[in-house]
């Protein structure tokens, strides 16, 4: 619940809250308030500031903290789990909510990667092993793609930034 003041409204003051998401043009004027994380929320800031997201079906169950490929499907953009076991599925970004096969997905481009665990700070790499995952050693096997996708800064986070793969 946002903080509320007063405000006039057909000359009598009546409290209100302060918003916490944008629509658009029609809340031009309105007070702001921090949402429920006590950060401001993404529709209330200019274009370019703000995560690097975009919004895309997916092609498959993903889980929060999967990193994903985003592929398409007949000049359709569709985003499935990133797979390092073959050329292809390479890691173009991540989510941190978990989404049903054909539902929209938010996908997170660079930031942090807050929904892994078990993860041993240093680089980290698409991982041949689990399709989605992330490995602290990039694979090694013929054919396995390597790419670092970012640095695990705790067992539970990781900055993301996907760097350029390469089939071995």
């Amino acid at each position: 619940m946002a903080d509320k003041y007063l405000k006039l409204i057909a000359g009598v003051p009546t409290q209100v809250e302060g918003s916490t998401a944008s629509a658009g043009v029609g809340d031009a004027g309105k007070l702001v308030a921090l949402n429920a994380q006590g950060k401001l929320d993404e529709t209330m800031m200019p274009t370019g500031i703000g995560a690097d997201v975009a919004i895309i079906q997916a092609s498959e169950n993903l889980v929060a903290g999967d990193f994903v490929n985003v592929w398409s499907d007949a000049g359709a953009a569709r985003v499935r789990k990133c797979d390092g076991s073959a050329a292809g599925k390479e890691a173009h970004g991540f989510v941190l909510a978990a989404v049903a096969s054909g539902n929209l997905a938010t996908v997170y481009f660079e930031g942090t990667n807050n929904q892994v665990s078990g993860q041993v700070p240093g680089p980290v790499y698409m991982s041949a092993a689990a399709a989605g995952a992330a490995a602290s050693v990039a694979p090694v096997g013929a054919g396995q793609v390597v790419q670092r996708i970012g640095v695990a800064t705790s067992a539970s986070a990781i900055n993301v930034e996907c760097g350029q793969h390469y089939v071995l």
